[in-house]
């Protein structure tokens, strides 16, 4: 992997992590057209998906840095010091805990299916390509049936726990980490931006662990080549990670997703005819 390839990876995953159509998808694409997938160690193109993603999830930390202050010092505050009944605490406080209810699930999954999720089903591009479609018809009901009233300060432990079973959704390849839980939200009534909101504080705690449990694991394979390559790539996801929540989020506030069901239908449809005519390999 050159540098330049690395900085054009680092972009892939920083536009499109926080948008509902897979970075894990685009970059596996993008992977097999540059030749960059190993078939005999896929668990490193997955060790290198997950660090690029510590990239994303620092932009989510500069963007949402008041809120995550506020709510860590709140839930610490009326939790530990002042041991509050969780009806008496804060919208912050909650926060925490919904946090908290919504990533248990993936945990759990995750650490369950670890081998089946960093071995071939990765970069599989078949399955991508199924899940960008199946997600989009899913997406598309959503907006069909959504409400879009619920506010952050009306979400409930059920509606996190809901969201996070969504996020085990995003363990499938193609389906994206964003896209499963902002559709979730949309479902059981979540304004757009509120869902989309929620959903990048929800990415936080699973993406960040997951992301140094694979650099502590992808130790034993990575030189100083690599090393400089995975730097470059994560500060780049980073820069453009920022700016694609900023979009998303002033986006929502006057727009559907359907652009983005559009978006995912012709990117599994292409992936379907690509493999069809042999130009990429499953």
């Amino acid at each position: 992997m050159s540098i330049i390839e690395s900085f054009f990876l680092g972009i892939i995953q920083g536009l499109t992590e926080f948008l509902p159509i897979s970075s894990t998808g685009h970059l596996t694409l993008a992977g097999k057209f540059m030749n960059l997938i190993s078939d005999s160690h896929p668990e490193r193109w997955t060790a290198f998906i997950a660090v690029i993603q510590l990239g994303t999830m620092l932009a989510v930390f500069i963007y949402f840095w008041h809120d995550l202050i506020v709510i860590i010092k709140d839930f610490l505050k009326q939790n530990l010091m002042e041991r509050r009944r969780f009806a008496d605490q804060n919208l912050n406080s909650k926060l925490g805990w919904y946090l908290i209810i919504g990533t248990i699930p993936v945990v759990i999954v995750g650490l369950g299916y670890k081998d089946l999720i960093e071995g071939a089903l990765t970069k599989n591009l078949f399955v991508i390509s199924l899940s960008l479609i199946g997600l989009a018809v899913i997406l598309a009901i959503a907006e069909k049936t959504g409400i879009f009233k619920k506010e952050m300060n009306d979400i409930k432990w059920h509606d996190a726990l809901i969201i996070g079973i969504a996020q085990c959704f995003a363990l499938i390849p193609g389906s994206s980490r964003s896209g499963t839980t902002i559709t979730a939200a949309l479902l059981i009534g979540f304004k757009r931006e509120t869902a989309a909101r929620f959903s990048f504080l929800l990415s936080l705690p699973a993406v960040f662990a997951s992301g140094l449990y694979e650099f502590y694991e992808s130790l034993k394979f990575i030189n100083f080549s690599l090393a400089v390559n995975l730097i470059a790539a994560t500060i780049t996801s980073a820069i453009f990670g920022y700016f694609s929540i900023e979009f998303l989020l002033r986006y929502l506030r006057r727009h559907s997703t359907y652009i983005f069901v559009y978006y995912r239908i012709a990117a599994g449809i292409i992936i379907l005819i690509l493999l069809l005519f042999g130009a990429v390999n499953l």
